[in-house]
């Protein structure tokens, strides 16, 4: 023990949890460690079962014990890990089992999100061994074990993994799995697929093979069918025999049934144009952090079919589970993005870089895979594309994650010139991001309709693929005015928005397929001297009050919805509570 040890919440970011400064912004190692009594159940039989160790997510390098015993290390946050420690616990059972987590969030060149270490070797200036931990992205780097940590157990034999791809045609849809079994060769495995009233509508058996359902309910987005998000689910029962026991297995995989394709001007969703008019959101919230949070995240999804939002992209990193589930629930679209953030400096595109984001896209797509609202892959956010290293590194990741699920677009987010980008020729979409009349000639919102339509025109001249307006946006001071609009107050958000969606009217009538504004709330962000408590692009506070921005956005995406939707047309009101 090398310091105080003190109680904490699990799961929350450690950083805002107690009055010590030094914990806010400590960079290095610490210690969880928690006794749990396991039922004997789990530990005796013959044979006895799994028992399985799972971390929802912690940052960033973990180092796991239990009992003492190392049982598994994981580099990154942001997706799970977990272990098999049945050897470690079935030979005590009655007595405490202790797990023991050695965490450290240090961000090197070579992690994802990248970062570096500066010692500041001034000693005129700065105590002894005084250093800060740089990082190249704009939100504040939340450490510590940020999801639900779980113990459950499988039988000896057990269903490892099912993988499920869709397609439908006329009025036919179709299943097709793949299913895994560990533990025993001799197995057998049924599937049944339920609708929502628990009718089974198709039956299968064997480890591969499809599933043909007759007139299916197809998973649409929210705002695109009066039923959205419609779920089927898939039951997995596995018999096998191991000895002389026959162990059962069962797993229940929600299922949509849905298309995604990508032609040079559209993106089809079950053949049928869909626009992103979204968010782009952080996890991120007062006091937990990016710790999970179930009040916060069903509010933030009734803020956001409040506002009329059909998508958002999970800047800059993996969101939880928890999450996904209620964006396959409520047909929420979502790209979803690996870690590559602030991947700035020349030695983050070396191999071992990209060997470690190789490892974490093939994270992301197995827990991600089956997901229906999950229609395009990110690998990265704002990199240097411009730099000639780039060509190998995008190319090499989208092949390989392509490779993982042929079934999705894959993309990365740019904020390079067109012309100089080396990553651009490798996706099926491409995502830009802007903020014309705030980094670039600020206070000028006479600038936009100009650099915008030539930024569209460019990128398509040059590519012919559909392209998205993944971030623009301004930050404002809630309660802050000024007429005629100043940067800062509520009235330049709004104004700048109204600048781009002139633009994007006029472009989504050709190639533009979406927009997703930056940001769905405030958020907390290093300490600069362009930072007052945070980033302030939300159209929400951090406390999830709406700004004068966020109706404005509310009017457009119901009239945006409206116009392409098959369902009665939506007035929209100003209150919260509608």
């Amino acid at each position: 023990q090398s310091g105080p040890v003190i109680d904490m919440p699990v799961p929350a970011s450690f950083n805002d949890i107690t009055q010590d400064p030094r914990l806010e912004n400590y960079i290095g190692w610490v210690w969880y460690e928690k006794e749990v009594l396991l039922p004997l159940r789990w530990l005796q039989g013959h044979p006895a079962p799994r028992v399985v160790l799972r971390f929802g997510s912690a940052h960033y390098y973990s180092i796991v014990w239990v009992n003492g015993v190392q049982v598994m290390e994981h580099e990154g946050g942001h997706l799970p890990f977990e272990a098999d420690i049945s050897s470690v616990v079935q030979g005590s059972p009655g007595t405490l089992c202790r797990i023991t987590v050695a965490l450290n969030n240090t961000l090197t060149p070579h992690t994802l999100p990248p970062g570096s270490i500066q010692y500041m070797a001034d000693k005129s200036r700065y105590p002894k061994n005084y250093f800060v931990q740089e990082t190249r992205f704009d939100f504040f780097n939340y450490a510590g074990i940020h999801r639900p940590v779980v113990l459950y157990t499988t039988p000896a034999a057990y269903i490892d993994d099912i993988t499920v791809t869709t397609t439908s045609s006329d009025s036919v849809g179709t299943v097709q799995y793949q299913v895994s079994v560990v533990g025993s060769t001799a197995n057998s495995l049924s599937l049944s697929l339920r609708d929502r009233e628990g009718k089974v509508v198709a039956t299968g058996d064997g480890s591969v093979g499809e599933l043909k359902v007759l007139n299916p309910n197809l998973w649409w987005p929210y705002l695109m069918h009066e039923n959205p998000g419609y779920l089927y689910s898939l039951e997995v029962k596995m018999q096998a025999q191991v000895g002389e026991v026959l162990l059962e297995d069962v797993y229940t995989l929600p299922l949509g049934i849905r298309t995604v394709h990508v032609t040079s001007t559209q993106f089809l969703i079950n053949g049928r144009p869909f626009y992103f008019h979204g968010v782009n959101k952080h996890e991120d919230a007062d006091i937990r952090g990016k710790g999970l949070d179930w009040p916060l995240i069903v509010k933030d999804f009734n803020l956001l079919r409040w506002l009329g939002a059909n998508s958002f992209r999970t800047s800059h990193y993996p969101y939880a589970e928890e999450i996904m589930d209620l964006c396959d629930a409520y047909g929420i679209v979502v790209i979803d993005e690996s870690p590559g953030v602030g991947i700035k400096l020349p030695e983050s595109f070396g191999n071992k870089s990209l060997q470690h984001h190789l490892a974490v896209m093939e994270e992301l797509v197995q827990r991600d895979k089956n997901r229906p609202s999950v229609v395009m892959w990110s690998v990265a956010n704002e990199p240097a594309s411009e730099l000639p290293p780039a060509a190998h590194y995008f190319k090499t990741v989208i092949a390989h994650t392509k490779a993982l699920d042929p079934s999705r677009p894959v993309t990365f987010v740019t904020d390079a010139n067109y012309a100089l980008d080396h990553g651009a020729p490798y996706v099926d979409v491409i995502c830009v991001n802007s903020y014309f009349s705030w980094y670039h000639d600020p206070g000028h919102l006479e600038v936009i309709p100009l650099q915008l339509t030539a930024q569209f025109e460019n990128w398509y001249k040059t590519y012919q693929k559909p392209i998205i307006q993944s971030e623009y946006g301004a930050d404002s001071v809630p309660g802050l005015h000024s007429d005629p609009p100043m940067m800062f107050t509520e009235e330049y958000q709004q104004a700048l928005l109204r600048e781009y969606h002139s633009v994007l009217d006029k472009k989504r009538k050709e190639y533009v397929i979406g927009e997703l504004i930056w940001n769905f709330a405030d958020f907390m962000t290093n300490q600069g001297t362009t930072r007052v408590l945070g980033n302030k692009k939300g159209i929400f506070t951090r406390q999830r009050q709406p700004k004068a921005a966020a109706f404005v956005l509310r009017d457009r995406y119901w009239k945006i919805a409206n116009e392409s939707s098959c369902l009665p047309p939506v007035v929209t009101s100003h209150s919260l509570f509608l």
